[in-house]
């Protein structure tokens, strides 16, 4: 039943998913608007048992100094089990944490929900081999999966 689960999300994942310009980046189109994207995803992620530490509003924070942004936020989440066992491979693979996903509408109003990669990360830090990075992949997926699901 679980690979089933797995199987069902990574095929919404594919489905969804674009081969985006930045390196090292996942991001799944959202039928959503940005906000709702974001309200589901943090609801999903607290509800999996992992941390909230920050929302950041980037266009609030644009709109501040009389700027103008298309809606633009980060989740910054995690905890110390799924962190932790990444910074055994390599320490250095806490710059890259928290996790972190963005929301943003881009100039065709098509929203994007985006994460980075794990396995880019740990390729990044030296360590491709880093047993944890299946399940961030499979942890990922699945939080934005659901968070894009009708």
């Amino acid at each position: 039943m679980k690979s089933i689960k797995v199987l069902v999300t990574l095929i919404l994942l594919a489905a969804f998913s674009h081969s985006y310009a930045a390196e090292g980046l996942i991001a799944v189109k959202s039928p959503y608007s940005a906000k709702a994207t974001m309200d589901k995803l943090e609801e999903i992620v607290k509800a999996r048992g992992l941390n909230v530490f920050a929302r950041i509003d980037h266009a609030a924070g644009a709109a501040k100094i009389g700027k103008a942004l298309r809606p633009t936020e980060v989740l910054i989440f995690g905890n110390p089990q799924g962190g932790t066992p990444f910074m055994e491979c390599a320490q250095s693979v806490g710059i890259d944490l928290p996790l972190k996903a963005l929301v943003w509408e881009d100039a065709s109003s098509q929203v994007w929900l985006g994460y980075n990669d794990p396995e880019y990360v740990a390729q990044r830090h030296g360590v491709p081999q880093c047993s944890v990075v299946e399940n961030l992949n499979k942890a990922l997926a699945g939080f934005a999966a659901a968070a894009v699901a009708p």
